[in-house]
């Protein structure tokens, strides 16, 4: 990259252009031999004269030196001026005059005009009245017809026009032989319209990569300022590219336009300075804001009269406001108050001393004279944009290979926290493996306790309180009990297949067989009182509360066997406001302590009703005296809306574990 910019730099600067054409004596017109030096060219006069409408005046022509600016000699006249350039030719004896071929060259008229030799028209601009056409960058070159061209003394005529705040007049002129005015105007070209066409390539380019890069980081402000200062700058290359007025309607708005596009070039380099120096001056920025504005409002306010002056000061204006950005910035990147210098500051400092020095050259030459080919903006330009955007996507691309190292090291603490998560979840599988299993275990066993162990406190006592000895038909049908309970508990392990039973009598029906078989061998008087109806009820419980219940019923049925010695039971199951069940179980025995065997902790069977309850969103009270002990059991019911929902779940239903101790024999209740 930086050998092309050195490349850039050794054909666009001065010194490695052609050399000028001899310039004619007192003149400041360059001329040069022809026909191989037969023949030479002297230029007798150069003078200037102002017209009002655009004839050629017979009087007040006055000397001149080309380039040159009609407006400083006559500084009120609007409208156009003459030039007029005498001259003559002189060959050696011998020559013939149609053999020595002549060239006419100019840089540039300010703003169009027309060009004549003697009393013929040569060239003129497509348009000399408002809008005007826009040759003051324009350089051109003409054969000169050897039919227009005289013995003895000739005249080219070229009238300029343009309006008087926009620095009106003409270039350099050149007069000699073709070859060589066509070489000095390829020279002149290059520096007047190709070098500005490659800074607008650039600057375009520019305006979108980084424009692109902000609307994608809006983070990246000093980027999207960078594109902002490209699209500005391109706005005023304009005023150095356009050959028309359009789209504006004369000179003048045309070069309000390109004072806006400086002053708006102005300001964003001095933003993106800012954001890339990491400065925040928000009063400075508050000044520059207020600076702009003010620049816009003299720029224009209609005040016709003063036209040129306010744009002479709006321009200077805007030059200081950047040569103070520039001199500031060098001050921050050289000498920072703290930290060290850095590389990317240090860059946009030398960038900007390289504009700096351009904006006081191109200054010094157009306080001078009419000297646009002599400016250094297209080259700075170039430069300046190619600088810029290696500056500027050097950050780019080390803020890019900064978030790649985070996300290479993001990628490995993932993989890393991956592995931890795959060997935590591992270990949580395996233990609530293990906890599925344990809680089976516990279901099991109280399953065993309410069901299996019931029928064995209930064949027991058979056998205890019998007064002859039991028969082999009595121990069979005893063994037979305890097979069906058995089979009871496996099925009913998993609720895989299991309903609600159609009514409450359904429901307990299988109970009441069995113990009311007991309570009557027993001399134990036995009444159950249960609605026919589930509506009786308000409401019908699910597979799961169905379960529960009857794990509560037999658990308290065969501790009343076995330890309440009691002559009479009740079971009576009613409504519970608003919609609920409420199951109690009552007898005469002789009863219990209830505070005596909570304290204790024995009651294995007390817990496990409880617990049965609380898992189906019931409460159990249990009271116990002299008279005899009473279990009642609260649950909530679902309403009849929800019965066929409660009956689809049911099919699938699975019981849910139960952490209670591990099953031991049945305690007094």
């Amino acid at each position: 990259m930086w050998w092309w910019l050195g490349l850039w730099l050794c054909l666009a600067w001065p010194g490695a252009q052609a050399q000028p054409l001899p310039r004619g004596p007192g003149h400041a017109i360059e001329t040069s031999p022809l026909a191989g030096g037969a023949c030479t060219v002297q230029v007798l006069a150069t003078e200037a004269a102002p017209t009002t409408d655009g004839s050629r005046p017979e009087h007040g022509w006055v000397p001149v030196t080309l380039p040159d600016q009609w407006a400083r000699r006559w500084p009120q006249h609007e409208g156009s001026a003459w030039y007029r350039i005498t001259w003559q030719r002189h060959c050696q004896p011998g020559t013939a005059p149609s053999a020595a071929l002549m060239g006419l060259g100019v840089d540039g008229l300010s703003v169009a005009g027309e060009v004549y030799i003697n009393e013929d028209l040569l060239w003129r601009d497509a348009s000399l009245t408002e809008p005007l056409s826009r040759s003051w960058n324009v350089p051109r070159w003409w054969w000169l017809p050897e039919s227009s061209i005289g013995p003895g003394t000739n005249a080219i005529w070229i009238r300029v026009v343009g309006h008087r705040a926009l620095s009106p007049g003409m270039g350099a002129l050149r007069l000699g032989a073709p070859e060589v005015v066509a070489d000095a105007y390829g020279n002149s070209l290059w520096r007047q319209r190709t070098l500005y066409q490659i800074n607008a390539v650039l600057s375009a380019l520019a305006v979108v990569l980084f424009g692109v890069v902000w609307c994608l980081r809006r983070g990246e402000q000093a980027h999207g300022w960078f594109a902002l200062m490209s699209l500005s700058w391109l706005a005023y290359l304009s005023t150095f590219l356009a050959t028309t007025m359009w789209p504006f309607s004369n000179s003048v708005s045309r070069s309000q336009a390109s004072l806006l596009a400086l002053m708006g070039f102005v300001v964003c380099a001095c933003k993106m300075s800012l954001r890339i120096g990491g400065l925040r001056w928000p009063r400075a920025e508050r000044v520059l804001w207020g600076l702009a504005a003010l620049g816009a409002l003299v720029l224009l306010m209609p005040m016709p009269a003063s036209t040129g002056w306010r744009m002479t000061s709006v321009w200077q204006g805007a030059i200081a406001v950047f040569l103070v950005n520039g001199l500031l910035f060098q001050r921050h990147a050289w000498f920072p108050r703290q930290g060290s210098r850095q590389l990317a500051h240090m860059l946009l400092a030398c960038c900007w001393l390289m504009f700096m020095g351009v904006a006081l050259h191109d200054v010094l030459i157009l306080q001078s004279n009419w000297q646009v080919a002599r400016s250094w903006a297209a080259l700075c330009g170039v430069l300046t944009v190619a600088l810029m955007t290696l500056l500027l996507g050097a950050q780019l691309a080390q803020q890019m290979t900064t978030v790649e190292r985070f996300n290479r090291v993001l990628k490995d603490r993932v993989a890393h926290a991956r592995a931890e998560l795959t060997e935590a979840l591992a270990t949580a599988h395996t233990q609530a493996l293990n906890h599925a299993k344990l809680q089976e275990r516990m279901q099991i066993a109280h399953d065993l306790h309410d069901g299996l162990g019931a029928s064995l406190v209930r064949g027991m006592a058979l056998v205890e309180q019998s007064p002859q000895p039991v028969n082999n038909a009595r121990t069979l049908s005893l063994l037979k009990s305890l097979r069906d309970d058995l089979r009871q508990v496996i099925d009913q392990g998993s609720s895989a297949g299991a309903t609600v039973p159609a009514s409450p009598v359904q429901w307990l029906a299988p109970l009441r067989h069995r113990f009311t078989r007991i309570f009557d061998e027993l001399d134990v008087t036995s009444s159950w009182q249960v609605p026919s109806q589930w509506q009786d009820l308000g409401g019908q419980p699910s597979v799961l509360q169905c379960l529960a219940l009857t794990r509560i019923v037999e658990e308290c049925l065969s501790n009343v066997i076995k330890h309440s010695q009691a002559r009479h039971v009740r079971v009576h199951c009613t409504a519970l406001q608003p919609q609920g069940l409420q199951l109690c179980i009552e007898d005469d025995g002789v009863g219990f302590d209830v505070v005596a065997v909570r304290e204790a902790g024995q009651s294995v069977g007390m817990r496990s009703m409880a617990a049965r309850a609380a898992r189906i969103g019931g409460t159990l009270d249990l009271t116990s005296g002299v008279c005899g002990t009473q279990v009642c059991v609260s649950v909530p019911l679902l309403p009849p809306a929800d019965w066929p929902a409660t009956a689809a779940r049911s099919a699938g239903a699975t019981p849910a574990p139960e952490a209670s101790a591990p099953t031991r024999a049945p305690e007094p209740v």
